[in-house]
């Protein structure tokens, strides 16, 4: 028998096979009849040819390749593309063999891949190449469809450009290095990752190329668009290639933030040891297998679950019933001191934050865990609301205060005390001696007032010996979100990263530009250290709050006054903006305003060389007068609060002047306790109170009309004042009024004063965050035209 002539090797490049060889193999040229045998009962294998090329005609960088399959067919090795028309022949020996084609295998093959979604449409001409519609198809095709062709037999050869050559995922897990936390260190060191062909490959390098690649694919929206069935094509460090799902990916994106990864991520992640709740987040999310980090987990856990803290028993000294939700607050400072942690209380004013306190403290004390003393700072007047608060509901506790000139004497009483008070005003000076020992708790009552970290009080507070740090406020936030910075940096340092850091991190995103997501972050970070109760949601026995604005119209002499110094201002604003920019310029955007207000309030506040028209009545001291008189027949008591003290000396010689009892706080006011008793007693209906000196500590519950007779700012401010009678013993409804002028900057503020509550309200309760932000152009709307 003659030799057969070499087949042509299956493996040679395809192309160069099918250019070369084809024309002469595949039945083109004339054939001798008489030299010719016939072979029928060869059956075709198919050759998948998958491959990668550069996408052409295209201009610019950055385009994805295009993506390919080429169907062929192995005749006893001769290969036969599904594009070549006629008979296989080949040399036999002298003559000639004809290798009869299977049209149906060659058909049911094609079917297969039309099956798998492939289709023929190629724009550089081969139309023997098929594609899929999608990386998605390509991924799920390179995941499920290969291992099955190959089952049937299909040889399948892959180009060095293929994209889709995946190596196989083995394992997920997460470690966590637990020597940082255990030596004392407040940071953890986590590493995310994936077990590929029995190697560890760290997976946030991986996570991190990809969102620089295409930063939106990764934000929240577009995560969320995402179905958990669908794959990721990602690069290894080594070159290879897998395929991630995102589903596994997703929780691990949703939980840590795009904060995380910076450009300083490199196969670990430091975070604070105080961030272990992010680590149960993903423990119950992102089904990773876990080394080491058990402590760890298991606070996160708890962080995550409030209301399954366990409740703890009242302490036996305790001489009052606490409301179930604050009994949930002792519970919660509690767990706190267990694990090491501070927080915030945040109550609403008038929940009792103070009895919760005072609850804990005594706890520790039963539990003989007070053997160094508790240390409350507070504003200088609170100290008797926490005087007589420890007398009434512990009177277990040995109170030292440390006030007045004589204090100096009772330092060294400081060891023999259960709680020690002292003021903001004081600590400063007092830093040396308070430094010479260590307390069991640090508590900072009203601890707005450390909302400047560089203030001197703050420092001092900072550098105070505890073992626990609590803060207790009633408005965490008040302006802007460096104030909770502040309250946080001093409880925890480093859970929100240094002030730049935060800056960058979260106030510029959230308060410029009203990034949800950040805000978002934000909250999921402080959640578990604040600790916040509103009168709406926890005392449904209050009775109701209804606020009214009376708009009062200003006319004649005190109209033309308002728009006469309005142009004069707006035009030195706008040349001192000009000249400086609005950083540079408040001293004279501020005192613009005060000016503006001032005439809304009444003209006399001013200047005499600045009104230049004496004698403008006040349209609102008479609109205020005359709901006045309403309120008194009606027999109601009345507090009304002012920013102005001057303003309050005016109200007062028309209250003389009417022969109307009232009563007067001020910061000046030297015996607070009598003026208040006065109020209280029925002695006095009226009661004046500047807003700074009565915005905390009072207990004004026997009012129940407030008036607010010029607007602030800050929501925060007007709302603890309204809360001074709007509190847990109030037993009447309560009205609330506010005198805003009509067509002028204060109609502008009441705008302002959203803003700033709805940027309280984003973060502290989760609300939105568009248009948080006042502007330039807001400051100079303030001083238009009404």
């Amino acid at each position: 028998m003659a030799a057969r002539a070499p087949l042509l090797p299956v493996d040679l490049a395809p192309l160069l096979v099918r250019e070369l060889l084809s024309p002469a193999l595949n039945g083109l040229l004339p054939l001798p009849e008489q030299a010719t045998t016939r072979r029928t009962g060869v059956r075709p294998k198919p050759l998948l040819t998958l491959g990668s090329v550069p996408r052409s005609g295209l201009r610019g960088g950055g385009q994805e390749p295009v993506d390919y399959a080429m169907l062929d067919f192995d005749y006893d090795g001769l290969r036969l593309s599904t594009t070549a028309k006629g008979e296989l022949a080949r040399p036999a020996g002298t003559g000639i063999e004809i290798i009869e084609r299977h049209h149906e295998d060659e058909k049911a093959a094609l079917s297969a891949l039309h099956a798998a979604g492939f289709r023929a449409a190629d724009p550089d001409g081969q139309h023997d190449r098929l594609h899929l519609p999608s990386q998605h198809d390509w991924l799920l095709f390179a995941g499920e469809g290969l291992a099955g062709l190959r089952a049937q037999g299909w040889h399948i050869e892959l180009t060095p450009e293929y994209r889709f050559d995946l190596a196989a995922i083995d394992d997920w897990y997460a470690q966590v290095a637990q020597d940082h936390a255990e030596t004392g260190s407040p940071w953890l060191e986590l590493e995310l990752g994936i077990v590929v062909q029995g190697a560890s490959v760290p997976l946030l390098p991986v996570l991190l190329q990809l969102i620089r690649e295409a930063p939106r694919d990764f934000e929240r929206g577009a995560l969320e668009l995402r179905r958990d069935d669908e794959l990721l094509l990602a690069s290894l460090p080594d070159g290879r290639r897998t395929a991630l799902p995102w589903g596994r990916i997703k929780p691990i994106l949703r939980t840590l933030g795009e904060l995380y990864f910076s450009d300083h991520v490199g196969d670990t992640l430091m975070l604070p040891a105080l961030d272990a709740a992010r680590l149960a987040e993903l423990e119950a999310s992102a089904q990773l297998r876990w080394m080491g980090g058990e402590q760890l987990l298991a606070l996160g856990r708890e962080l995550n679950a409030f209301e399954r803290i366990q409740p703890v028993a009242p302490p036996v000294g305790l001489q009052a019933s606490l409301r179930p939700y604050q009994a949930e607050g002792v519970a919660w400072m509690q767990f706190l001191r267990e694990y090491g942690l501070a927080g915030i209380l945040a109550d609403d004013m008038g929940l009792g934050k103070t009895i919760q306190t005072l609850s804990h403290i005594l706890l520790e004390k039963e539990a003989g865990r007070l053997g160094e003393p508790a240390l409350v700072v507070a504003p200088t007047s609170l100290m008797s609301n926490w005087q007589e608060e420890a007398a009434r509901f512990a009177p277990g506790l040995r109170v030292l205060v440390l006030t007045g000139n004589d204090r100096l004497q009772r330092f060294d009483q400081i060891g023999e005390a259960d709680l020690v008070l002292t003021s903001y005003a004081l600590l400063p000076r007092d830093e040396e001696a308070l430094l010479r020992h260590s307390f069991h708790l640090l508590i900072l009552d009203e601890s707005q007032y450390i909302k400047n970290h560089r203030a001197k009080a703050a420092q001092t507070a900072s550098l105070l010996r505890a073992r626990h740090r609590l803060c207790l406020t009633g408005t965490p936030m008040q302006n802007h979100l460096g104030e909770l910075w502040s309250q946080f940096h001093f409880l925890m340092p480093g859970l929100l990263g240094d002030e730049k850091a935060f800056n960058a991190n979260f106030r510029k995103p959230i308060e410029k530009q009203g990034d949800g997501e950040r805000n978002a972050f934000l909250i999921r970070r402080i959640k578990p250290f604040l600790l916040r109760r509103t009168k709406d949601s926890v005392a449904k026995e209050l009775p109701p709050k209804t606020e009214m604005v009376r708009l009062v119209d200003l006319a004649g002499a005190q109209r033309d006054l308002y728009e006469t110094v309005r142009l004069a201002m707006d035009r030195k604003v706008r040349e001192e903006i000009a000249l400086k920019g609005v950083a540079r310029s408040q001293i004279v955007i501020l005192d613009a305003l005060l000016k503006l207000r001032q005439v809304c309030c009444d003209p006399r506040l001013l200047k005499a060389s600045e009104t230049r028209k004496g004698g403008a009545p006040s349209a609102k001291l008479e609109a205020l007068l005359e709901l006045m008189e309403e309120l008194l027949a009606e027999g109601r008591k009345v507090l009304v609060f002012s920013q102005f003290t001057s303003m309050l000396a005016l109200i007062e010689a028309e209250l003389q002047a009417r022969a109307v009892p009232y009563a007067l706080l001020t910061g000046d006011t030297k015996d607070r306790a009598s003026v208040v008793n006065a109020f209280q007693q029925g002695a006095a209906p009226v009661f004046l109170i500047s807003l700074k000196a009565g915005g905390v500590g009072l207990n004004l519950t026997a009012a129940d009309t407030v008036i607010h007779y010029d607007p602030w700012w800050n929501p925060a401010a007007e709302n603890q004042a309204t809360d001074r009678a709007w509190r847990i013993g109030q037993d009447k409804p309560v009205f609330v009024y506010r005198l805003i002028a009509r067509g002028t900057l204060e109609e502008k503020i009441q705008e302002l004063q959203r803003t700033k509550a709805d940027l309280a309200d984003a973060v502290l309760a989760g609300g939105e965050t568009q248009g948080l932000q006042i502007t330039a152009e807001d400051l100079l709307g303030i001083l238009g035209p009404g």
